[in-house]
């Protein structure tokens, strides 16, 4: 026996190892009950592939029942037994007995079919429900009269089920094997010779069942006969075999068909009752039970067609006396679309980028319906208005693919609502909601508000001050659409633009470097550049006009008349003079704009203010009186030159006008020429003091020669600077008009000089002006310059400029008649 045992285990283990690649899937045969991690066989090898492909695959085993017996080793490559399986656990009397799985690799996807059979080995002998069977016969049973016998059960297949019977002793009876529709076999009793009470009341039989393994195995019953007293007849079913075709959604209760024997004998010996014996299904007497005075059958529990397609019942009819006959009831189950498809999720890969091709395959899905016919015929869909579709890849395997190019700025993520539908009348169906988030791709540039931005500042600003603020968007997420803000270097004035602005890289942020001056720089343009943090990054730029606003930051500046620290600059004034007469006008400038450049003037003070006005808008001074010889020669007037801005500033100007009709009553009065003479007794003393004060106007002298030169220079190097942006013409605002007549200077006098080394015997002709003189007479009055001479005591700058805004009154006096001094 046990050397049959290990012989069949080694056919067993060989079978084991014998592999076959039919229509693309590997099988493996294997023995049932194999320990737990024993080898099935080397997957890697047999499907023609490579361990390093297992692992960037992430293979994996992939079964549509929710128990695995099968493990995959992904570092050997090898299939191994995850649990301990029992053959007639897994598939009953099924056989072949097979477990079918996928193998799922990704990237790129892959799918291979394995099925492994499970063999049967003989685990298990034949037994029967009961120790012992006792039956009745009457001493009047005739030869062939058949009795049912308990059917021995052995849940192994082929040779190591159950394969015969075996009776002992056969003095009276011999046995009779039957099969089913199924190919069980079940067995008879059948009488040879009558039966005599009187000689043997009982009989004790052995019935032995065997299957066919290696080492055979075997099951007993004991049989008990008790012989009774005459019943001459038996009872006779109306049909051998009731056939009936019946749904499976048959409610509990409903009869399935009605059965019937008739008794020939009367009395008691004529009443039958109905049973199944004991050789009838255990599946069958759980679902049907049948009425022993009737004969009606009727549905005891659950049908279930994708369980079990038909069943067959034994029913025995028994006289009161012990006979019995036997019918078969087939009953077929007819399939009822109860089954909704089964959708499983094999893979899925999520998120997915929005850049996905189409065709790309976002999931691998399962769909079965149990049902049989149309019943389980499956369609799969997807919502029409998405960018998505199925495609079947196999028998209930689909995929879920892209249809078209995704946009995650328009669609973020999408529910996919999947749909399987079979074509039974009615359908049913199931849905699933896959929920698909799209990842984001940098494929969004940074977008300003606005095509180009303009932005005011104040000058005279603080350095640091926020002057504006730019912002872009950008329809991407994440890092893609987080914006950074650079400046771009370009040049301002010749100049990095860096050195005027910089740029918050968070904020988009425009911050001054320095104060700006309006009269340096009035405007520029920068360029701002918006980046995102993708990669690789995208970026726009855009254009920022910096406009700097003005402020009254300066004075009013003086151009005519010129003051200067060593000479007294006078306006004559004729006493013929009638009213109205131009004596003489202030020009100043202002470097400001708007507003703050409109200028005014007025007069601040005067020797006699009921002489002379100024005019307000143009700042020419006139005679508002008739001039008389009571007016004092000497007059000294003061002009304020005011601008519009807020707060105003201001300039002031002193003129001195004589009045006077000849030139020595001018320089009578504007120098100082007696001479007084003093004697002091005390020589000595009036030397020392002479000495003295020699020195220290020597000093004074020196110290005031190095002022006047500093400070020439100093006005020399102003009007330089600003001479770009002063303009030659004084600027007056729209609305101020000249009121004084032709308002420019209507004489010019010519003077000539023949001088010596003292001033007061020098020569000097003149003739009577008819208009003005302008005399410039130095401080200590010994000398007198004409215009030509008196311009070259200033800077060329200050002639050039004074020149020009003095042309238009020279040329206006050219063609009066002058004469000679």
């Amino acid at each position: 026996m046990c050397m049959l045992e290990g012989l069949t285990w080694k056919l067993l283990v060989l079978f084991f190892f014998v592999l076959a690649a039919v229509h693309g899937q590997i099988r493996y045969s294997i023995p049932e009950e194999m320990n737990k991690g024993s080898v099935v066989g080397n997957i890697v090898q047999d499907l023609g592939l490579d361990v390093k492909r297992m692992k960037s695959g992430r293979a994996r085993i992939f079964t549509e029942d929710s128990r695995e017996y099968i493990g995959l080793n992904v570092d050997k490559g090898t299939l191994v037994v995850r649990e301990r399986m029992d053959r007639e656990e897994l598939c009953a009397q099924v056989t072949p007995c097979s477990l079918h799985f996928q193998i799922i690799l990704e990237n790129p996807m892959e799918m291979h079919r394995v099925d492994v059979e499970i063999l049967d080995i003989n685990d298990h002998a034949p037994v029967f429900a009961r120790k012992e069977i006792n039956i009745d016969i009457g001493e009047s049973a005739v030869p062939g009269v058949r009795f049912s016998l308990d059917n021995a059960r052995d849940p192994d297949v082929g040779l190591n089920a159950l394969q015969r019977y075996t009776l002992n002793p056969t003095d009276h009876f011999t046995l009779k094997e039957l099969s089913r529709s199924d190919g069980t076999k079940y067995v008879e009793m059948v009488l040879q010779t009558p039966l005599d009470r009187e000689q043997h009341e009982e009989h004790k039989l052995i019935l032995t069942a065997f299957d066919g393994g290696s080492p055979q195995k075997s099951g007993t019953v004991r049989i008990t006969v008790v012989v009774i007293d005459a019943n001459d007849n038996h009872p006779v079913f109306s049909q051998p075999v009731y056939r009936v075709s019946f749904p499976e959604n048959a409610q509990k209760g409903t009869t399935v068909v009605i059965v019937s024997a008739n008794d020939n004998d009367k009395g008691a010996n004529g009443e039958v009752t109905y049973s199944f014996p004991q050789n009838t299904g255990i599946e069958a007497i759980d679902i049907f039970i049948i009425n022993s005075e009737s004969g009606e059958i009727k549905l005891n529990g659950v049908l279930d067609y994708e369980k079990s397609k038909q069943y067959e019942l034994n029913v025995e009819a028994r006289d009161i006396g012990g006979l019995t006959d036997t019918s078969k009831v087939l009953v077929e189950i007819t399939d009822v679309n109860d089954n909704a498809p089964v959708i499983s999720v094999i893979s899925f890969s999520n998120p997915i980028p929005e850049d996905s091709a189409p065709e790309t395959v976002i999931a691998m899905l399962n769909i079965k319906d149990i049902d049989s016919g149309k019943n389980g015929q499956v369609k799969c869909s997807v919502n029409s208005d998405l960018p998505f579709r199925i495609k079947s890849s196999s028998s209930n395997f689909y995929s879920l693919v892209t249809d078209q190019f995704l946009d995650r700025e328009k669609v973020s993520e999408y529910n996919i609502t999947i749909t399987a539908t079979d074509e039974g009348s009615p359908s049913l169906f199931t849905s699933k909601i896959l929920n698909i988030k799209i990842s984001d791709v940098n494929d969004n540039a940074p977008v300003f508000q606005r095509q180009s931005y303009t932005a005011y500042v104040t000058e005279n600003n603080t350095p640091g001050v926020s002057i504006f603020a730019v912002t872009a968007s950008d329809k991407d997420s994440g890092n893609n659409a987080r914006i950074s803000y650079f400046l771009e270097d370009v040049l301002v004035n010749g100049v990095s633009a860096s050195t005027y602005i910089s740029v918050h890289a968070e904020s988009g942020e425009i911050l001054a470097v320095r104060s700006f001056d309006y009269e340096q720089t009035k405007e520029f343009n920068i360029r701002v550049k918006a980046q995102d943090g993708g990669n690789p990054p995208l970026s726009s730029n855009v254009s920022v006009k910096i406009i700097i606003q003005d402020q009254n930051d300066n004075a009013p500046q003086v151009l005519y008349p010129v003051q200067t620290g060593g000479s007294v600059v006078a306006e004559m004034v004729p006493r013929s003079a009638d009213v109205g007469y131009l004596v003489s006008k202030v020009v100043a400038v202002d470097v400001d704009s708007g507003q703050n450049a409109w200028l005014s003037y007025k007069l601040q003070k005067a020797t006699d203010r009921a002489l002379f006005e100024v005019g307000a808008q143009n700042g020419e001074i006139r005679t508002v009186r008739q001039v008389t010889d009571k007016d004092a020669v000497k007059q000294k007037l003061t002009v304020v030159v005011e601008d519009n801005g807020q707060p105003s500033r201001s300039a002031t100007v002193n003129i001195n006008v004589a009045v006077a009709d000849s030139f020595p009553e001018v320089l009578s009065e504007f120098t100082d020429f007696t001479h007084i003479k003093d004697y002091n007794d005390n020589l000595t003393f009036y030397l020392v003091l002479a000495l003295a004060v020699v020195s220290f106007l020597f000093i004074v002298s020196t110290i005031a020669i190095l002022s006047v030169k500093c400070y020439r220079w100093r006005r020399e190097r102003m009007f330089y600077k600003s001479g770009a942006n002063l303009p030659v013409i004084p600027y007056y605002p729209p609305l101020y008009a000249d009121v004084g007549g032709t308002g420019t200077l209507q004489h010019v006098y010519n003077y000539e000089v023949c001088r010596t080394t003292d001033s007061r015997k020098s020569d000097l002709k003149y003739a009577r002006p008819s208009s003005e003189s302008i005399i410039s007479l130095d401080t200590s009055g010994t000398q007198t310059l004409t215009h030509a001479h008196r311009g070259n005591l200033t800077s060329d700058s200050e002639d050039k400029v004074r020149s020009e805004n003095s042309e238009t009154f020279m040329r206006a006096r050219e063609n009066d008649n002058t004469q000679r001094w």
